[in-house]
């Protein structure tokens, strides 16, 4: 997975009719800068407003993902969604001046082939992941839809459908790597069963639906006038079910291409949370009314994982400046790690360190790519939390905090020079025996970069 946040490098659109509406558009994608992230211009109303592609947007899920902003709606955006994320395009501006992107052959191949087309460019921007740390679920009990994310430094996916159907029955798709998006995702189509096709229609859906960009599932014996009935619907000189199972004789382009439409689906609903997700994603029976319900839920947990950070101004003063911190610690040159405490209370610490060249580990690790030693960042969360633990105590001078159990550590990011670490420790519990277990975290641009399960027993100075 990209490092850095990505652009295209020119302007690229693309025209046809879109899916539910039928109206005619030209959708086009310009390049945006760092940070600027994915939106949706409307330019054929009035004052072309701005639809962020954002999970909070969404207000309809008629068949379809629709958000809306500021009063412009934009319709049907899963399709465009995982191109890009398939891609890994983070920033750019899409253009549009009709209600809703072409359907084009009903999947996202030509989106992705024009994209390719405009060519992909690297930005000075670190790509803001969201790392799945801990299980999250979402159910559906009434549907039997389960969707989970599930700690992992990459990002994967898997998805099962179910249809009880002869024709369609049980299928799944799995996207090991996103790079293999455009080759084994991109070109599956949409689809439909004959028999959703009369009520869609009725509901003024599918307007700009044909045999070219679904793939339509005959479940079910029909007739001649049926068959002429569909001629009129899809605008065909003729109809036909020539092979068992598919509408037109459509050839399909994977075995289990609808588990594989699934699929794209989930990857383009689930970029409306926002940032990149690093995890495993494990879908059964997913839609697009649970794929959303499950981005706002890991958009919930991205707030929540930010909240969970002291906040940090570093116009206030600091309330332990160094001096204070070795007044404390035993630590010195070159082992002294903590610049400044600015929270404490009695359950929860946090500090800060600021990483220079100058620190003496990156004389040898590595001199020509300097990183922070993970044993490093381990000393300073334990020093960090050496202030809570030790505060504690009516003469904290008089006591040292040796560690005596590490567990759970975990290093996500690689910490360099120029970088801001932020640490925060937390007690599990309350200290007992002198013992004191923290859960401890480093942060790096609101970035988790190494978490631990920290231990430490509380000792009387020139006491064994």
């Amino acid at each position: 997975m990209n490092i850095k946040q990505q652009t295209i490098k020119k302007t690229v659109t693309v025209s046809g009719v879109g899916l539910h509406t039928g109206v005619p558009a030209n959708m086009t994608f310009l390049p945006a800068k760092p940070n600027h992230g994915i939106k949706f211009q409307r330019t054929d109303l009035e004052g072309s407003p701005i639809v962020d592609a954002d999970v909070d947007n969404v207000v309809d899920l008629s068949r379809g993902t629709t958000i809306e902003q500021s009063g412009a709606r934009v319709n049907t955006v899963e399709h465009t969604l995982a191109a890009l994320v398939g891609l890994e395009i983070d920033n750019v501006l899409i253009q549009l001046d009709g209600p809703e992107p072409p359907i084009m052959d009903g999947s996202s191949i030509q989106f992705v082939e024009a994209l390719q087309e405009a060519g992909v460019e690297e930005q000075n921007a670190l790509r803001n992941y969201f790392e799945i740390n801990e299980n999250i679920y979402y159910r559906d009990t009434a549907n039997n839809i389960e969707i989970g994310a599930f700690p992992l430094n990459d990002y994967r996916l898997t998805v099962m459908v179910d249809y009880n159907s002869p024709v369609l029955g049980s299928q799944h798709a799995t996207l090991n790597n996103i790079k293999d998006f455009p080759s084994e995702i991109a070109a599956c189509r949409t689809f439909c069963f004959l028999h959703e096709l009369e009520m869609l229609y009725k509901q003024n859906l599918i307007q700009g639906g044909n045999v070219k960009n679904a793939i339509v599932i005959v479940d079910r014996m029909i007739d001649s006038s049926e068959l002429d009935h569909l001629k009129e619907i899809f605008n065909q000189p003729k109809v036909e079910v020539r092979k068992e199972g598919i509408l037109n004789n459509v050839e399909l382009r994977f075995k289990n291409e609808p588990a594989r439409h699934k699929l794209l689906d989930l990857v383009g609903d689930l970029a409306l949370a926002g940032r990149p997700i690093k995890g495993q994603i494990l879908a059964a029976r997913p839609g697009h009314a649970a794929n959303v319900a499950f981005a706002k839920k890991l958009k919930k947990h991205m707030k929540e994982a930010k909240n969970s950070i002291p906040e940090y101004d570093p116009k206030l003063p600091a309330l332990m400046d160094i001096q204070g911190i070795l007044n404390i610690l035993p630590h010195r040159y070159p082992f002294a790690l903590i610049d400044k405490i600015y929270h404490l209370d009695d359950k929860t610490v946090a500090g800060i360190k600021n990483v220079t060249v100058n620190e003496p580990f990156f004389t040898g690790h590595f001199p020509g790519e300097p990183v922070m030693p993970g044993v490093l960042q381990i000393e300073a969360m334990a020093q960090t939390g050496g202030i809570l633990v030790l505060r504690t105590l009516p003469n904290p001078d008089d006591y040292r905090a040796y560690i005596i159990s590490i567990d759970k550590c975990r290093f996500k990011k690689m910490v360099v020079p120029g970088d801001t670490i932020i640490f925060k420790c937390e007690l599990k519990y309350p200290i007992r025996r002198g013992i004191a277990t923290m859960h401890g975290q480093a942060f790096v641009a609101g970035e988790l970069v190494c978490e631990a399960q920290l231990s430490a027993s509380i000792v009387k100075k020139n006491e064994k």
